[in-house]
């Protein structure tokens, strides 16, 4: 292969809001050397993940940045597979300290502040944007991307399949609270609600939940078995009605929660492959690493690229 067929070095572009196209903060583009050009390839999409509360969206713009150029699962992936990584520029506000922006709670989709409403779709429109962005260097990216994430980037990932599923060609996501959405509408008769379940889904979202479509997106899901770090006890995560769901239906630690939710997917036939890694806590080691790379590069060899 030419110099001409790839691209020549790392990039890193920060592409500003577009109020008229649908987002309302901006993102992060990172393009690895050696991406292929003229050539059809795979868009990687990782939510940002700060991991603190700031009213400086320069603290998220850095946290983001270096989650797309350093050393992340995310940017693991991109440099390994020579595709190109979008990292969002999402807000997580001090001063709204309950909406879990990052996470993709139920305060999120009900909020109505304009930068920070349905991140979902602004996330959708920063995809189609950067499609466009990608293709006038000639980088060719197909209609449907990669996700990858970890920690409450994870969970954000979990809840936007469900409500955009085919908008995914596969995703990779571990240290989760032990906790997923569950594609059902009741537990133990009680009734699940966004983001616990889908019973009010056709309701918030004023669309149906594609299960089909769900249930056929390739996952990798994996936990570290010491994970300890456990968002749901905490008000910006879930509420206290919401808590105590989840800890007497699901399970009250991370490791019972866990695997509660393997065997509703798995007995629902969701493409998912599950994964609990030994002595390892909320945190990914190479070794994760190469097997998430090694998921994603499977999904792209059958698409013979």
């Amino acid at each position: 292969m030419s110099q001409t067929d790839i691209f020549s070095a790392d990039s890193l572009l920060v592409i500003e809001k577009n109020t008229a196209k649908g987002f309302h903060n901006d993102y992060i583009l990172f393009i690895p050397k050696g991406t292929k050009l003229h050539k059809q390839t795979f868009l990687l999409v990782e939510p940002n993940n700060t991991g603190k509360l700031s009213d400086s969206i320069e603290v998220h713009k850095e946290h983001a940045i270096f989650l797309a150029t350093k050393n992340s699962v995310g940017n693991n992936i991109s440099t390994e597979l020579k595709i190109p990584i979008l990292v969002p520029i999402f807000p997580r506000p001090a001063s709204k300290p309950l909406i879990y922006t990052h996470a993709l709670d139920r305060d999120v989709i009900l909020e109505k502040s304009t930068n920070l409403k349905r991140l979902d779709l602004q996330l959708l429109e920063m995809i189609n944007d950067a499609r466009n962005v990608l293709k006038t260097m000639n980088i060719i990216v197909a209609d449907k991307v990669f996700m990858s994430g970890f920690s409450a980037s994870a969970t954000f990932i979990n809840r936007f399949s469900f409500l955009h599923p085919a908008k995914i060609k596969a995703l990779a996501i571990g240290g989760f609270n032990g906790i997923l959405m569950l594609p059902q509408n009741e537990i133990n008769s009680v009734k699940l609600n966004y983001p616990i379940g889908t019973n009010d889904f056709e309701k918030l979202f004023k669309q149906k939940f594609d299960f089909e479509t769900y249930k056929s997106i390739p996952q990798f899901i994996y936990m570290g078995e010491l994970d300890d770090n456990d968002a749901v006890q905490y008000d910006d995560a879930y509420n206290k009605k919401e808590r105590k769901i989840i800890n007497d239906n699901i399970g009250a630690t991370i490791q019972k929660r866990y695997l509660e939710c393997q065997k509703v997917y798995l007995k629902v036939n969701i493409n998912a492959t599950f994964k609990t890694y030994e002595k390892v806590g909320h945190w990914t080691t190479s070794n994760m690493n190469l097997e998430v790379i090694k998921f994603f590069l499977a999904q792209m060899k059958q698409n013979g690229k």
